[in-house]
């Protein structure tokens, strides 16, 4: 009887021990899930940024290719190269087509007007001490001269909250790309704190705004203080 009840206990003080280590792994696993979360936010923020660089040089070899005379008019219209010769010569990969910060995986087109690209201007000549860079080729200046007489040197921009703006994502000419995506980000860009507010242009981008193949920004982002999920 004593042997049973011996095993009994042993058995009893065995789960018990097994349940305190599930609470322990319970609680580091919720400690550790707003590393994890800011992680894997963080990378989708990079990507995007990435393939949003991709698409500003894409559309700057565009914009070359065609005198400054069009832009444009869809994301395909990238994807599918330039004539040369008999051939195309590609100037995006598909992989840049797709928004990894989008629900639909669509990037928003921006205009060239006096809308959405004077706000960012104004962000990167704020971020730069007050100056604006040159654009990489004068093709260029035609589209940025509106943009630059629109900027309101007296706003004091919030860097964090988003744009209000219709998506537009096929058949308008556009300068430049950002996401739909409203959210506060774990990365800034230009100083900027909301992916709504990331424009990917060949506008104001300086002489070396690019690399080579044009996939290194200027600028490269940086984390920012670790916000909790949904703030």
């Amino acid at each position: 009887m004593e042997r049973v009840q011996a095993k009994s206990s042993e058995k009893g003080m065995t789960m018990l021990a097994v349940m305190a280590l599930l609470a322990v792994g319970a609680i580091v696993l919720l400690a550790a899930a707003p590393s994890i979360y800011m992680e894997v936010q963080r990378e989708k923020e990079l990507e995007s940024i990435r393939r949003g660089e991709e698409i500003a040089e894409a559309i700057r070899q565009y914009v070359i290719h065609y005198n400054g005379a069009r832009l444009p008019e869809s994301i395909d219209d990238l994807l599918e190269g330039l004539p040369q010769g008999t051939k195309k010569r590609m100037i995006l990969r598909p992989s840049a087509a797709t928004d990894p910060l989008a629900e639909d995986g669509k990037w928003r087109l921006i205009k060239a007007d006096a809308d959405t690209i004077p706000a960012f201007a104004k962000r990167v000549q704020d971020f730069n001490n007050g100056s604006l860079p040159s654009n990489p080729t004068p093709l260029l200046d035609r589209f940025s001269i509106i943009i630059v007489n629109s900027i309101n040197t007296d706003s004091d921009d919030d860097l964090t909250a988003p744009d209000d703006f219709d998506v537009t994502t096929e058949n308008t000419p556009f300068i430049g790309v950002a996401s739909q995506s409203k959210s506060r980000s774990v990365l800034t860009y230009y100083g900027i704190e909301n992916h709504s507010k990331w424009v990917f242009t060949p506008l104001f981008r300086g002489s070396q705004a690019f690399s080579p193949r044009g996939r290194t920004p200027q600028t490269p982002p940086q984390p920012r203080p670790p916000v909790r999920p949904g703030e």
